[in-house]
């Protein structure tokens, strides 16, 4: 009825104009700033985990310009700031506005940095997003779901004697066995660790009748250890930023640390360097000089703040926010939840304007990978947190959906919990549509 009453409102008003999305919100990027409240040691951690998270890793540290060793045998990127840079670090995919080179994705660069003779997957395009690739199967038919690096250290000029190769991405590819994925931002994630577990149930029960009415169901992930409700990651797989940052150095890096002290790919004469690459410093001068890179992303994670909306005003945006509201988003994407008691004042009791409930939901055959992980399933995906919208650039879990509106509609496949959701948005008024757009690039 609510539906209904807005779509008889905007029809008696006279306007009609095509839905369309006007792009990532123009200004200075409302991100990559610390939280307010800091003290001053967490802010001296939160800068020189900044400065780790921009550290450019080679394989033993001699390449020009590349402060870090580590990188490889198999890797995806050599920063953590190549794939997290839109608006600014923390993000998600870059821009062609933040970029300086006809390669936007830089992915495509560090392909062949350093001698590397890397061919570039057919996925990875200039102006696309970064990605990475995981297979659903093994070749025998037994489920994979791991990530498969993109690139090897073979032909670098710091990687003599490596002759490893590529995955046969082609044959993956036409076997429909190769499923993507983009960075996910890590604005404000130390807001997202100090929700209470208890909070998190809470909000997902919360209107019940509604949501069973709509067909919305919703389960948390859980950690296989202590139970306890995972939160970050596309389908909410990893329980604490610390676990975060170094499962993605080993992954995407291919670099060891304490956490994950294994090379991922032990061929002879690609595992150069002692294990963990990055350790503790026990001989250094000060605290922040003596933290892991590890334990760097993490505090830099843990004290980044939640992007800044755009200033209020905008009439469209104002009613794209009620429409929001009434054709059911809000009860996935909830507006905001609540930090506990936490150890730092920062985080301690604190709004957070995530618009995510960080459960998981069947999103429906359209959008499934058919790759489990904890509890998740093939077709479930966290709810994605909408704070920062209007600065992203690629939308959904692979960068498939090119504007808001064609992200809107993936929403619908068969099997998906929002498919009674997308079904209201779809019965709205070209008007209504545009100012739900207006709503999420406000954002």
């Amino acid at each position: 009825m609510e539906t209904l009453r807005y779509a008889a409102i905007i029809l008696i008003a006279g306007t009609a104009y095509a839905q369309s999305d006007p792009g990532p919100r123009p200004g200075p990027p409302g991100a990559g700033r610390p939280l307010p409240g800091l003290t001053t040691a967490e802010m001296a951690f939160f800068n020189e985990g900044a400065n780790r998270f921009r550290e450019i890793d080679s394989v033993s540290g001699t390449e020009p310009g590349a402060t870090g060793s580590g990188l490889g045998p198999r890797f995806n990127m050599n920063t953590c700031a190549g794939c997290h840079a839109q608006p600014a670090p923390g993000g998600s995919s870059p821009s062609p506005s933040s970029q300086q080179n006809a390669h936007v994705n830089p992915q495509i660069a560090v392909a062949t940095e350093y001698g590397a003779k890397n061919t570039i997957p057919s996925f990875i395009q200039p102006n696309g997003p970064v990605r990475v690739v995981r297979f659903a199967r093994n070749a025998d038919g037994t489920p994979d779901g791991g990530v498969h690096n993109l690139f090897v250290i073979s032909g670098r000029s710091d990687a003599t004697g490596c002759s490893i190769v590529q995955p046969d991405f082609n044959s993956a590819l036409e076997q429909n066995n190769a499923f993507f994925r983009i960075p996910t931002p890590v604005y404000g994630a130390g807001l997202i660790e100090s929700i209470p577990d208890a909070a998190i149930l809470a909000n997902l029960a919360a209107n019940g009748p509604l949501k069973q009415q709509l067909g919305i169901l919703g389960r948390v992930n859980r950690s296989a250890n202590d139970g306890t409700v995972t939160r970050f990651g596309w389908k909410a797989q990893n329980k604490s930023l610390l676990l975060f940052g170094g499962e993605a150095y080993n992954v995407e890096q291919g670099v060891t640390n304490e956490l994950f002290p294994t090379e991922r790919d032990e061929t002879p004469g690609c595992a150069t360097n002692p294990t963990p690459e990055d350790q503790t410093n026990f001989t250094a001068a000060t605290p922040t000089a003596s933290m892991s890179d590890v334990t760097g992303f993490a505090q830099f994670m843990r004290y980044l703040a939640p992007p800044q909306p755009a200033p209020p005003g905008d009439p469209s945006a104002a009613r794209g926010s009620q429409v929001f509201a009434q054709i059911g988003c809000v009860l996935c994407h909830t507006p905001s939840l609540q930090t506990g008691n936490a150890s730092s004042a920062a985080l301690s009791r604190q709004n957070v304007p995530i618009y995510s409930d960080l459960a998981l939901h069947n999103m429906g055959q359209g959008l499934a990978d058919g790759i489990n992980q904890g509890l998740a399933q093939g077709g479930d995906w966290r709810t994605a947190p909408l704070w920062g919208l209007g600065q992203r650039i690629f939308f959904l879990h692979d960068g498939r959906a090119p504007d808001l509106a064609a992200a809107i509609e993936a929403h619908a496949s068969q099997g998906s919990e929002a498919a009674q959701v997308i079904g209201g948005y779809n019965a709205l008024p070209a008007q209504a549509k545009q100012d739900l757009i207006d709503f999420l690039r406000s954002l």
